[in-house]
C-alpha cells in the first residue's frame, strides 16, 4: 500500500519537526517536504504533488487562507487540512471557502491529526464536532427546501462539494463533464438558497449528507 504523501506548511521549525516525527512514526505517512511560508508552500505543492497539505493559517507573507486558495486552484487533487490554534467561526468559514477539506485545532493534533490526514486521503472531509458546531452556530441555512427537492445527481454533487471535491474530481466520479457538474451544483444551490461553500458544508452536516465523513 502506498504511503500518504504529506507536505507541512508552518512557519515554526519546531512545530514542523514535531509533526514530522508524529506522522512518520505511523509507517503509513511520508512527509515529502516542509515549507515555512505560504508562498513556499504553494511552490512546494507544485513541485512535490503531495496527497495532503497540512496548513497553518497564521504565517508571514500571503498567509494560510490565500495559500490554501492557490493550492486548491493549482492542484485540485491535493487536499488541504488546516491546522490552527484558532477555533473561530470566521477563520473556519474562510478556510472552507478557500477550498480546505479539513480543519483541526493544534491542541488535539497529537491525537487527531493522523485520523484527519487519512480521512482526507480517502476523499472525506474532516470537521471535528467543535468545528461543526461553530458552523451551525454561525447561522442555520436560510429557510429553504430540503433534500427532497433535489434530484439524485444534485444531491450527489452537493455531498461531493461539501466533502471538498472540485468540479473536475466530481465529474470523474460521476462519469460526466465538469460543466455538467457545475450545472447540477448551480441548480441545487438555487433550490436550497445556498451561497458559498460554508453554507453548503453546513447544509450537508445538518441534513445528514456528511454522516459518513469522519467527525469527532
Amino acid at each position: 500500500m502506498n504511503k500518504i504523501r504529506v507536505l507541512l506548511i508552518d512557519d515554526h521549525k519546531v512545530v514542523r519537526a514535531g509533526l514530522r516525527a508524529l506522522l512518520e512514526s505511523t509507517g503509513r505517512i511520508e512527509v515529502v517536504g516542509e515549507a515555512s511560508s505560504g508562498e513556499d508552500g504553494v511552490a512546494g505543492t507544485e513541485r512535490l504533488e503531495p496527497d495532503v497539505v497540512v496548513m497553518d493559517l497564521a504565517m508571514p507573507g500571503i498567509g494560510g487562507i490565500r495559500a490554501t486558495r492557490r493550492i486548491t486552484a493549482l492542484d485540485p487533487d491535493t487536499r488541504v487540512l488546516v491546522l490552527t490554534v484558532h477555533d473561530e467561526e470566521d477563520q473556519l468559514a474562510r478556510a472552507l471557502d478557500a477550498g480546505a477539506a479539513g480543519y483541526l485545532n493544534k491542541s488535539v493534533a497529537d491525537t487527531d491529526l493522523i485520523v484527519a490526514i487519512e480521512a482526507l486521503a480517502r476523499g472525506h472531509s474532516y470537521l471535528p464536532r467543535r468545528a461543526a458546531a461553530l458552523l451551525r452556530r454561525r447561522g442555520r441555512v436560510r429557510e429553504a427546501p430540503g433534500l427532497d427537492t433535489l434530484s439524485a445527481r444534485e444531491r450527489t454533487v452537493i455531498e461531493l462539494f461539501a466533502r471538498g471535491f472540485t468540479a473536475s474530481e466530481s465529474a470523474k466520479r460521476m462519469f460526466v463533464s465538469p460543466k455538467t457538474v457545475e450545472g447540477y451544483l448551480a441548480r441545487a444551490r438555487r433550490k436550497l438558497g445556498l451561497t458559498g461553500r460554508t453554507d453548503i458544508v453546513r447544509f450537508a452536516l445538518e441534513s445528514g449528507l456528511l454522516r459518513g465523513s469522519e467527525q469527532k
